[in-house]
């Protein structure tokens, strides 16, 4: 930094204690430039509390948001380039439906409609996740661009402004004052106010343009709420057909003779197929235990045991049984570990497990 613009950085922040501590007043903006500087920041705060809002309201869950999070901070790592997506909770509950109408069997009228309502449930899905990237597109990247560009642009020219005006205003105090050592000339002052003056026009400029640019955003916000009702009309169209299925499989089950069930005596039973000859008092169990196993070098091998069964919904997920024991390779974070069973590896979340062997 040069002599002169050092001397500068001085003049700014000894006009800004005066003013601070000293009680020195500062040149005063007229009442439109500050109605601009007003809305230009209350402008700045709701374009980056909607982006948020907005994000949260096309993916409601926190505990989903946190772990696509990770599993996508995981695939940066490993150099997967395919992000996962969000879990659309109507996606989750189709693929529940479908898994235990088919259970069921077609010859059940209940798991056929589990059946139907899961396909339809998992279309749901589908146009939710094109509803959220319309909604990125169309309203939170123009948004984004907002903030990163023209309000980056209209807060350096204010910044730069409220700078000149801190130098322009210590340079003409020092001379009213008449301090010792002062040697501010007139032509300093004149410098210093042309390049104040020269900021201020900027900054009113860049605030102007972008206020009165303001049917972009409209457009923006008309894209959103477009693609909001073209959502919901695909949906209303999706669950009308699926409950007019519904309804004739109802007639359909409720227009069907009951039969009638016999249950079979017990001897038959037994009598048709004799129970095996199972002795387990004969085995030899000598040198098993169902303690964690050891290493070769003796420390026993970091493991954990499943609390609950864990279905992977993404890639590099490992998947297991409640009580299915899983080798330890390293912890992810409070959140993930990272383990190998069955010859497979990946990650799975904590809470899932409990430590019997800690790394």
């Amino acid at each position: 930094m040069s002599l002169a613009g050092l001397k500068k950085q001085f003049n700014k922040a000894n006009q800004y204690m005066s003013e601070k501590i000293g009680g020195a007043k500062g040149t005063e903006l007229d009442d439109e430039f500050i109605e601009m500087e007003r809305k230009i920041d209350v402008t700045a705060k709701l374009v980056d509390e909607i982006m948020t809002k907005t994000q949260e309201f096309l993916q409601p869950n926190p505990a989903s948001r946190a772990k696509l999070m990770t599993v996508n901070t995981i695939s940066k790592i490993r150099g997967h380039a395919k992000n996962a997506a969000y879990p659309q909770p109507e996606g989750t509950l189709g693929e529940c439906m479908v898994k235990y109408g088919t259970e069921l069997g077609d010859d059940s009228n209940f798991g056929r409609c589990l059946a139907e309502s899961g396909e339809s449930f998992k279309q749901l899905a589908e146009i939710k996740y094109s509803l959220e990237d319309n909604v990125k597109q169309n309203f939170l990247q123009p948004l984004n661009l907002l903030q990163n560009k023209d309000l980056k642009e209209v807060m350096h020219h204010r910044k730069k402004l409220s700078g000149r005006r801190l130098d322009y205003d210590c340079k003409k105090r020092k001379q009213t004052k008449g301090a010792s050592g002062s040697n501010v000339t007139e032509e300093d002052i004149g410098a210093a106010e042309d390049k104040f003056e020269e900021s201020k026009n900027l900054a009113e400029t860049a605030m102007h343009n972008l206020l009165e640019n303001d049917v972009e955003q409209i457009c923006q916000l008309c894209s959103f709420i477009e693609a909001q009702a073209d959502y919901h009309r695909q949906a209303t169209d999706i669950l009308q057909s699926l409950l007019e299925n519904l309804e004739e499989l109802r007639n359909e089950a409720a227009s069907r003779p009951r039969s009638e069930h016999i249950p079979k005596r017990v001897s038959t039973i037994r009598k048709s197929s004799p129970m095996p000859d199972n002795n387990f008092d004969d085995l030899d169990t000598t040198g098993y235990s169902l303690s964690p196993a050891k290493t070769v070098s003796g420390k026993k091998q970091a493991c954990c045991e499943a609390l609950y069964d864990f279905d992977p919904e993404n890639e590099g997920e490992l998947g297991f049984k409640e009580g299915d024991v899983i080798n330890l390779t390293s912890q992810i974070d409070e959140n993930w570990y990272e383990g190998t069973i069955n010859g497979q590896s990946g990650f799975f979340p904590t809470n899932y497990v409990k430590i019997l062997v800690d790394l």
